[in-house]
């Protein structure tokens, strides 16, 4: 089958082409570095043209309220249209366990705006809320950090590496659409600050890391479940450990 992936040389999309690859799918991935561009639609209807499947991975460039609503809003609906008019038969797209949650965040509006454009399409669809990546512990620990303190929250995550989100999204795609939700996590559940603090220790980070309940995310005051899948979820077999003993560390 064609398959387009929105996002495609990012680091959840490149992978998920590699893996489609393997399964011997025509697996396109468009990126306005590739002459794709969902926010002004340059090239968007041929790379769309005869694809089964649409995965959008694609993700704002920018966190600031109504710069992340324009961008989620005006690329779904350019991408959407394009869709229709193809005849695709599977809408996946990629967005955040909690994003219901999240709300005081314009990011996570963005993204709720972005499903519901989804829901009201008409096309077949799987949306797919994934837990944080381990990846991004770093990056978490940086919009935390005051002087040597990083304060965070308590509140449970339940990270996943971006391998393991890329086999995910590779599997889900290619299954029946479900027209709605499922979720996919790491294996691994634990306080945010506490998994922040084992990231910083093993990269041999001598920051300190504070348990703070008034601290934000993305700013979003967390309850204890806020990042956690609220029901049965796909769950992911690398662990945290294994991650931190390959020493990817970008702090």
């Amino acid at each position: 089958m064609k398959i387009v992936v929105i996002g495609g040389t990012g680091l959840i999309g490149s992978k998920t082409v590699a893996k489609l690859r393997e399964r011997g799918h025509e697996a396109i991935p468009a990126a306005p570095s590739t002459g794709v561009d969902t926010i002004t639609g340059e090239g968007l209807d041929a790379a769309v043209a005869g694809a089964s499947i649409v995965i959008d991975l694609a993700n704002s460039p920018s966190f600031e309220d109504a710069a992340a609503m324009e961008f989620f809003q005006t690329s779904g609906r350019n991408l959407l249209a394009a869709e229709k008019k193809a005849g695709v038969n599977h809408h996946v797209a990629l967005s955040v366990v909690g994003t219901a949650k999240l709300q005081a965040s314009g990011y996570f509006r963005a993204k709720q705006a972005q499903e519901e454009l989804i829901e009201a399409s008409g096309i077949p669809y799987t949306i797919i809320h994934s837990t944080q990546f381990f990846e991004f512990m770093g990056a978490i620990a940086r919009g935390a950090t005051q002087d040597n303190e990083v304060r965070l929250s308590s509140a449970l995550i339940q990270p996943i590496i971006s391998d393991d989100v890329a086999e995910a999204v590779a599997d889900i795609a290619l299954g029946n659409p479900v027209n709605g939700m499922v979720e996919i996590a790491g294996p691994d559940r634990a306080p945010l600050d506490r998994m922040v603090a084992r990231f910083l220790s093993a990269a041999h980070d001598p920051r300190i890391v504070v348990a703070d309940p008034a601290s934000t995310y993305f700013g979003v005051v967390l309850d204890e479940t806020s990042l956690v899948p609220a029901g049965p979820a796909r769950i992911a077999t690398t662990t945290f450990d294994t991650f931190l003993g390959r020493g990817e560390f970008r702090t």
